[in-house]
């Protein structure tokens, strides 16, 4: 089975259609890690991207939370607070609904597992192996897919104890990086984020997983940031949201 593993849309639905376009025809299962909404102008297409891609499993990220009401944001920067505001008014009641009923992770999926933060917090930042440790050691299952800190790459547990991290450098326009996942060792993966990469690579991020070949392959896609910031300029949006989006940080 190959899957379709995305994260951290943003309501950035032209990074978005950039990305289901890359991926046409190469998944059979898709899976998403939360956060589908926030920060960008497009909350409703973005969410109702998702529902007609019937993903196998879905959990909330934080931003799906304070924008569907669920949260109340008070733990947001004062920008993000007034997006997750205007995000909130205006999805329709619905796409609300659906956001709002997001589960928490972990969700299983076969023999792995879907967070939006961590295995011990679906808030929690995973950047470290310090960080990673403890979802590793306390994870059921020998492969965890998170996201939340828009960070391609992921953590290696090794069977001597020893953590790796997997950090990449991509080459300019359509790229991608295969990971072969060996047996009697620990993953967690972050695919990276769709909507707002934070890892220097303005570029949205996705990855395939084929649990039949156990190999993991990460993408990055450029699409039209310009199109994404005039959206954002024009919902009144706070600058510094489209400003990040061309530095990818």
């Amino acid at each position: 089975m190959r899957y379709l593993i995305l994260s951290d849309i943003h309501a950035n639905q032209t990074a978005f259609e950039a990305v289901l376009k890359a991926a046409d025809g190469r998944w059979e299962k898709c899976i998403c890690l939360g956060d589908i909404v926030g920060y960008g102008p497009d909350p409703n297409e973005s969410t109702e991207r998702v529902r007609a891609l019937e993903p196998v499993a879905v959990v909330r990220g934080n931003h799906d939370k304070a924008c569907a009401g669920v949260t109340d944001a008070s733990d947001f920067n004062p920008v993000a607070r007034f997006a997750a505001t205007w995000t909130h008014e205006q999805l329709t009641p619905d796409n609300l609904s659906y956001l709002r009923e997001l589960p928490i992770g972990p969700a299983r999926v076969e023999d792995f597992q879907i967070v939006h933060g961590s295995v011990i917090d679906e808030d929690q930042y995973v950047f470290r192996p310090v960080e990673a440790r403890t979802s590793l050691e306390r994870a059921e299952v020998w492969l965890t897919f998170f996201g939340h800190t828009h960070f391609q790459g992921g953590f290696v547990l090794r069977a001597n104890g020893k953590i790796d991290m997997v950090r990449l450098s991509l080459p300019a326009g359509p790229a991608s990086a295969k990971l072969p996942l060996a047996k009697n060792i620990k993953y967690m993966i972050n695919p990276g984020s769709i909507g707002q990469p934070r890892d220097g690579d303005p570029r949205a991020g996705f990855a395939f997983y084929d649990d039949d070949k156990r190999v993991l392959e990460y993408i990055r896609v450029p699409y039209d940031i310009a199109a994404t910031q005039e959206r954002m300029k024009q919902a009144g949006l706070p600058k510094p949201l489209g400003d990040r989006l061309a530095l990818g940080r």
